[in-house]
């Protein structure tokens, strides 16, 4: 048996990348209030990372899948430790923060779609001693959810009183990445490399995951996974400009603490999670669809009182929301996917997440006709109409075609769709 573990140091990377992709969200605030960016153009510098993480993701995946995790992962972290350079060095430009941000983009897509991948694997035999349902997933998810959370807190505290609030926030996040990166080269492939030489129209073959279409994944899973980052975006880039003004003085802090309680609760919910997965149901999907109606509805509340304990109390609830959808969908992804299809169906998962990260900047684009309370109002109506799409189909098409899960033979789906 191999290192039992060796899945550590891949967590350290994922941590490590997760740190440097979200330390930008508090200071949202400092770049509105002293650099004078406008708050479609803040927010819009908080979605375009996206524009590097779905590329990553869709293009990194099946690469991984050809090549092995290794080659292509270990990437990951000299390219977010590139990002942070260069976003310490905008102050201010729009143009620079939006190159960093790329940067930190591709660098998430990479950690998200393989790394959690590669830590399934080495959280299974020959890796390890024995293989527990859900663990791998559980793993890279709060891996990914502390880095997001302790980045941004970090983040905040030292741009709310440290010197330099527009580079120093970026330098450890620059150390801890080539840290991470020179740490992940001693991690074992999981994934034997294919025999052959391919061809471009190979290449451009392995893009296809033929596991996006089987049904549970467009109807459990499709629906659900722009409200995990919609849920989380909403309580950390949102609220804390909404009721900014009760805060003087210590706004970048308070929007870090908006990010602590979010991804706090969101990292102490996604063990549950774990425990509501029912082999025979969405029903942890839908529970977390139920926390995500909930969560916009006190937004709603903070919206319309404009009080911090509102905000506060939404942003807890909305992380609630965010850590149980997370793990939730990561768990029905694991599913469905069936061989090679596991980096690139995880990859289209996480992508979908992401779409989450516009929320931020359509809210702002809509607030000047619609005030928020009623737009988070909708968004709980939005959230609770996937919900019942996702309940439709909470029984069926549960298992891959003629695949062993857990040791037991799965006859087809249209078995399964008969029963």
């Amino acid at each position: 048996m191999r290192n039992p573990r060796a899945w550590l140091r891949v967590c350290a990377a994922v941590f490590a990348i997760a740190w440097g992709g979200n330390e930008f969200t508090p200071l949202l605030v400092m770049y509105r209030q002293d650099d004078h960016l406008s708050a479609v153009t803040v927010d819009g510098l908080l979605a375009v990372y996206v524009l590097g993480i779905v590329p990553a993701m869709i293009v990194g995946a099946p690469l991984s899948d050809r090549f092995g995790r290794a080659p292509v992962m270990r990437v990951a972290p000299f390219t977010a430790a590139a990002g942070g350079i260069v976003l310490a060095a905008a102050h201010g430009d729009a143009a620079l923060i939006a190159i960093g941000r790329v940067l930190c983009g591709v660098a998430l897509g990479l950690a998200m779609a393989i790394g959690t991948s590669w830590i399934k694997e080495l959280s299974e035999p020959p890796f390890a001693a024995a293989a527990r349902p859900g663990l791998g997933a559980a793993r890279g998810s709060l891996s990914l959810t502390a880095g997001l959370a302790l980045g941004a807190v970090a983040a905040a505290l030292s741009a709310q009183y440290a010197p330099a609030p527009e580079s120093l926030p970026y330098a450890f996040d620059i150390a801890l990445a080539i840290a991470a990166g020179i740490a992940l080269l001693g991690a074992p492939e999981t994934l034997r490399a294919l025999p052959g030489r391919p061809s471009l129209r190979a290449l451009i073959a392995d893009l296809a995951v033929p596991a996006a279409g089987h049904r549970r994944f467009l109807l459990v899973v499709v629906p659900a996974a722009p409200w995990v980052f919609g849920a989380a975006s909403t309580a950390y880039a949102v609220l804390p400009g909404l009721v900014g003004a009760e805060v003087a003085g210590a706004s970048v802090a308070f929007s870090g603490l908006m990010c602590l309680v979010a991804l706090g609760t969101g990292f102490a919910a996604q063990p549950f999670a774990r425990r509501l997965h029912s082999r025979h149901s969405a029903r942890a999907v839908l529970l977390a669809l139920g926390a995500t109606v909930a969560g916009m509805l006190v937004a709603a509340v903070t919206a319309s009182t404009l009080q911090l304990a509102a905000a506060i109390a939404a942003a807890a609830v909305l992380g609630v929301a965010y850590g149980l959808l997370m793990l939730s969908g990561m768990l029905e992804v694991q599913r469905i996917a069936t061989g090679r299809d596991l980096a690139g169906l995880t990859a289209l998962y996480y992508a979908g997440t992401y779409t989450g990260f516009f929320a931020p900047v359509v809210l702002a684009a809509l607030s000047q006709w619609i005030p928020y309370w009623a737009l988070f109002a909708a968004g709980a109506v939005l959230a609770a109409g996937c919900a019942g799409l996702v309940a439709s189909a909470s029984r069926r098409h549960l298992h891959p075609h003629g695949i062993a899960l857990h040791g037991e033979r799965i006859e087809a789906e249209a078995a399964d769709e008969a029963a």
